[in-house]
């Protein structure tokens, strides 16, 4: 019995040892593979959103004044003026870059100075331009952060009333004749996103209006009953701006 029991221990003994040495031969077990941090990819920058933003540049008004009385036609040329207000609009950027949008704009005029002399340098008529407002929509093709676009719509010009003035003796008169002028608008421009949110814009607007006529009272001490009317009348603009853009694409 006790050899019995000896041999069996011998045995335990011996398979041991067997796999001890074979677990040696194996080396020491292999280090868990690394595997590197997922690359988070930024989504594509996207034109679609809402903005509102402000602009400022200069402006020149041009065009002709005729009239009734006198018979003739002169120019009314202005030197470039100071114009600055906002816009506010929406795009909507399609596969391939294709960008459509609206927008509506106003600016303020701040020294518009419309006049013209007859007769010599008898009499002067003026009629300045004060603000301008435009609805047009954009269209346009995007560059990743860069968009190129023109626009086109309807135009509306405020004016100051008519006066009329006496050069020789410095009287004058001045009276309301509808001061709101209509007519066109059509421009182009490029625009920079700089960041996701901000946006940085150089325009041209070119602004054809409608011709308008104003007609001197009766009562008038100069040029009694005269019909003054404006022919060939644009605006030019040049303007920089600046948007905040609310967009929600990737």
């Amino acid at each position: 019995m006790q050899k019995l029991f000896r041999s069996a221990a011998l045995s335990a003994l011996l398979v041991g040892l067997s796999a001890g040495a074979q677990a040696a031969d194996l080396g020491p077990a292999p280090a868990p593979l690394y595997k590197a941090p997922p690359v988070i990819v930024p989504p594509p920058f996207s034109w679609t959103g809402f903005y509102i933003g402000g602009n400022a540049g200069a402006g020149w008004n041009n065009g002709a004044v005729s009239d009734t009385l006198l018979g003739g036609t002169w120019s009314a040329n202005d030197n470039a003026t100071f114009v600055g207000g906002g816009q506010v609009g929406a795009n909507y950027e399609f596969g391939g870059g294709f960008v459509v949008g609206v927008e509506g704009d106003f600016d303020w005029f701040a020294n518009n100075n419309n006049s013209v002399t007859v007769l010599g340098t008898t009499v002067q008529g003026s009629n300045d331009g004060r603000w301008l407002t435009t609805l047009t929509g954009r269209f346009g093709y995007a560059v990743d952060r860069v968009l190129f676009y023109g626009k086109g719509g309807a135009a509306w010009v405020g004016s100051n009333n008519l006066t009329v003035t006496n050069l020789a003796t410095g009287s004058s008169v001045s009276f309301s004749n509808n001061n709101t002028n209509t007519g066109w608008t059509a421009g182009a421009g490029i625009e920079w996103a700089f960041t996701n949110n901000w946006t940085a814009r150089l325009e041209y607007d070119y602004v054809g209006l409608d011709n308008a006529s104003f007609t001197v009272p009766v009562t008038s001490p100069i040029l009694a009953g005269d019909v003054f009317t404006t022919n060939n009348r644009n605006i030019q603009l040049v303007t920089v701006g600046i948007n905040y853009l609310f967009n929600w694409g990737p």
